[in-house]
């Protein structure tokens, strides 16, 4: 499925896809929703998570934290379907045009991963909550299942 890297002008301009997978063969991807542009989510995939992704248009990402394969929405029912990839001109990085089944794509219970920004007040960095309301209460929809997220 993937084309060996042979030159920089066929990687570049040509239309064989030939990802470049990191040191520890991951490629970062970062997640949109089609219709409205929001960014839902970043993560990166390994060589089964971006076949599996081709192969079957719903999207499959690697767990750093957890070490595995996964398909998203598998636990939750928010699954990801793909409208359109997109690789960048070097082809290290990956878009994924989505709709969302469910409206939620962050295991937190908000639609989008990306629900604080950073702000500057008074010398002092804190976070701000941009959505206030989660789409799930994600104890019900995960119950006692590890948290993905490692200190």
């Amino acid at each position: 499925m993937f084309q060996e890297r042979v030159s920089i002008e066929e990687v570049e301009e040509g239309t064989g896809l030939a990802p470049k997978f990191d040191a520890d063969g991951l490629i970062p991807v970062v997640t949109t929703d089609v219709e409205s542009g929001e960014l839902l989510m970043h993560g990166y995939m390994n060589h089964e998570a971006l076949k599996k992704t081709i192969d079957t248009g719903q999207m499959h990402y690697f767990s750093r934290s957890r070490h595995v394969l996964w398909h998203k929405g598998a636990t939750s029912g928010f699954f990801q379907n793909v409208d359109e990839l997109m690789i960048d001109d070097d082809q290290d990085t990956i878009w994924a045009k989505v709709k969302v089944m469910g409206g939620a794509s962050c295991h937190v219970g908000y639609r989008s991963c990306f629900y604080r920004k950073i702000i500057s007040k008074d010398q002092k960095v804190q976070l701000e909550f941009t959505d206030g309301e989660k789409v799930f209460d994600p104890e019900s929809v995960y119950g006692d299942a590890p948290n993905p997220t490692k200190l």
